[in-house]
């Protein structure tokens, strides 16, 4: 058993690995991983393009400092929170390099992926749990989380050391996926009408941001219309960067009008979204969206995402120059920091938790009767 799960490391049961379920379940997942009804994903032909249905928009950034790129990106924000990002500047040989090198990870023997095991505290390692309730449900994946900015933070022997490529692709790669999200946060700036570099400076300028990376590992599932690999939720930093196998779907996006869709992936395109503190900043005018994973009988599947942060200490909050008499700040003042503790403390639940934040913040700033009560606008 001690290949199966990791017992101790502050877990409050033992930890099981989806692989070591997934090939030992048989035909039926346990009941841990079945979703209630309402929470079960959409048929695999309800949505993207394969569907015939819509899919997110797909930008090329080949030209960073035109404005019809900005505006593209912009465009895209503002009604999606999400977008394939194109000829983006990172070199697919090394997109399909740093794929090959964690699935490698993922395909060592039990004894070596626990190794690394993470724990509660952190997460950083290697995991089958975002949420640390007892008995609570479990989504149909496993993980391995670790960190890249704060330079403080980064631990290379906390890395795998298997396949032997993977420290150094990994480094490589998490450089160039920070110098791509510099150039996104220039063009997100001035889709907001504000100096290119103002959106940067909010998250504390270059080179005292935060960026961490977990890399997702979703088994073959004997019954995926009863699971998700990963609950709806909306991202809780600042932008994310996800590369996905690209030819196994499993990201469903809620469209604007509400439905979920199955995303298409674009050949060595990186799949962009806006995360909450990106919405705080921009006082809602770009969104952070609800999304979730879905699995395969068929296959398994790998995807990268590298989540982009502000400074964990930095007080996020709408920038004043987007915050004027007809358009007040929707959210209170929080530092990421903060605000993790209070998405943790909550776990996975949609848009809830930022949601809850705004209107804690329009009812303190509700005017005040004579009698101490609040006044109503309506």
């Amino acid at each position: 058993m001690t290949s199966c799960f990791n017992g101790g490391a502050g877990w409050p049961e033992p930890v099981v690995r989806v692989q070591t379920v997934s090939d030992t379940c048989g035909d039926t997942i346990p009941d841990r991983y079945v979703k209630p009804q309402s929470d079960r994903p959409s048929p695999p032909a309800s949505g993207g393009v394969a569907g015939g249905g819509p899919n997110i928009p797909v930008v090329d950034l080949s030209m960073p400092d035109s404005d019809a790129t900005s505006r593209a990106v912009a465009a895209a924000c503002r009604e999606w929170g999400f977008f394939q990002a194109v000829n983006h500047g990172v070199r697919p040989e090394l997109l399909r390099g740093a794929r090959a090198a964690w699935r490698g990870f993922f395909r060592q023997p039990a004894e070596v992926r626990e190794r690394y095991a993470n724990s509660p505290a952190t997460y950083e390692g290697y995991g089958s749990r975002l949420g640390t309730a007892k008995g609570g449900p479990l989504d149909w994946g496993d993980y391995y989380f670790l960190h890249l900015l704060p330079p403080s933070l980064k631990s290379h022997e906390k890395w795998p050391s298997l396949p032997a490529s993977l420290r150094e692709t990994t480094e490589e790669y998490g450089e160039e996926v920070v110098q791509l999200c510099r150039r996104v946060m220039r063009l997100l700036s001035s889709g907001l009408g504000l100096e290119a570099g103002r959106l940067q400076e909010a998250f504390g300028g270059a080179g005292g941001e935060g960026a961490c990376m977990r890399v997702n590992f979703y088994p073959r599932c004997p019954q995926p219309e009863l699971t998700l690999g990963v609950a709806a939720h909306s991202d809780p930093g600042g932008m994310t960067m996800l590369l996905v196998d690209d030819h196994v779907r499993g990201l469903q996006v809620r469209s604007p009008d509400g439905q979920w869709i199955t995303v298409e992936p674009v050949p060595d395109a990186f799949i962009v979204n806006v995360g909450d503190q990106i919405q705080v900043l921009s006082n809602a005018a770009y969104k952070s969206v609800e999304h979730r994973v879905t699995v395969s009988a068929a296959e398994e599947r790998l995807s990268m995402a590298f989540f982009y942060n502000p400074r964990s200490d930095l007080p996020i909050a709408p920038m004043p120059e987007l915050v004027a008499p007809g358009r007040p700040a929707l959210y209170p003042e929080m530092t990421f920091d903060e605000y993790r503790v209070f998405i943790r403390q909550r776990g996975l639940a949609g848009k809830a938790q930022l949601e809850s934040l705004k209107a804690s913040n329009k009812a303190a700033a509700a005017p005040v009767t004579a009698d101490g009560s609040p006044s109503s606008s309506s």
